[in-house]
């Protein structure tokens, strides 16, 4: 068993019985601010892999690794104006998304090394999805997508609203092309922007039906939604990447 006592800028003292304390990998040090005078991570030690404040020391579990650090200092730390665009573009983006994980979970492609697929849509929709605008950003609906994937997308698609809060939405089958297949299971998301509501259809309709009917509840009436739609395999192990169908009005 090792002793090993860890000592930072004579702010923090942590003195812990490790088997294993590992160097601070290259993304962990680019985290570390005026707030967050240490973090390391760590195997096996006599605390395990807790969460939440022990003594000094806060324990959390990041991108599948144990952390720890110390606490944040008080004091004058005022962030740059470039730290709050930071941070005002990724509230944008989490706000938006955050409805949509589960969806994105399952349909955003795979996961590569400790990044989930939500991680991933995250990272793409703050590179790719957002617009600035007089006081902050907003989300470009046409950059969006729900799901992220090598199956054949959709083709020709079509939108119109129809009475009672339907949504009509119609395709081109293109089974055969590539490795688009005729039983491939329909997935549409519909966002009305003035109310933050989300409407998700999952395997509502094959790829050889070429359209489907969408209900909306009535309270969408009179709103303009945005509207996005995809195809998965049956068994939802591999998806498309998502076609944006536009902007219409709810009758």
């Amino acid at each position: 068993m090792v002793s090993m006592c860890v000592n930072m800028c004579q702010c923090v003292s942590i003195c812990v019985t490790v088997l294993v304390l590992k160097p601070l990998a290259p993304t962990l040090a680019a985290c570390l601010t005026p707030n967050f005078m240490l973090m390391a991570t760590f195997e096996k030690g006599i605390l395990g892999g807790f969460s939440g404040k022990v003594g000094n020391v806060v324990g959390a579990r990041w991108r599948g690794q144990n952390i720890m650090r110390s606490l944040p200092q008080r004091g004058d730390y005022k962030p740059t104006e470039d730290q709050l665009l930071q941070r005002e573009r990724f509230k944008t983006v989490v706000t938006f998304l955050t409805p949509l994980r589960g969806l994105l979970s399952k349909y955003f492609g795979k996961k590569q090394g400790v990044k989930s697929p939500y991680n991933l849509a995250t990272a793409y929709h703050l590179t790719e999805a957002l617009t600035a605008i007089p006081g902050g950003f907003e989300i470009d609906f046409t950059k969006v997508l729900i799901s992220k994937g090598d199956l054949r997308g959709m083709e020709t698609p079509t939108l119109a609203a129809a009475a009672n809060q339907v949504l009509d939405l119609g395709w081109a089958d293109n089974s055969g092309q590539g490795n688009a297949s005729p039983l491939d299971q329909l997935v549409a998301v519909v966002f009305a922007p003035a109310t933050q509501l989300y409407q998700i259809f999952e395997f509502v309709g094959t790829r050889e039906e070429t359209a489907v009917q969408l209900t909306l509840p009535g309270f969408m009436a009179g709103q303009e939604v945005q509207v996005w739609a995809s195809f998965v395999t049956e068994t939802g192990k591999l998806a498309a990447t998502s076609t944006y169908l536009g902007a219409v009005t709810v009758l």
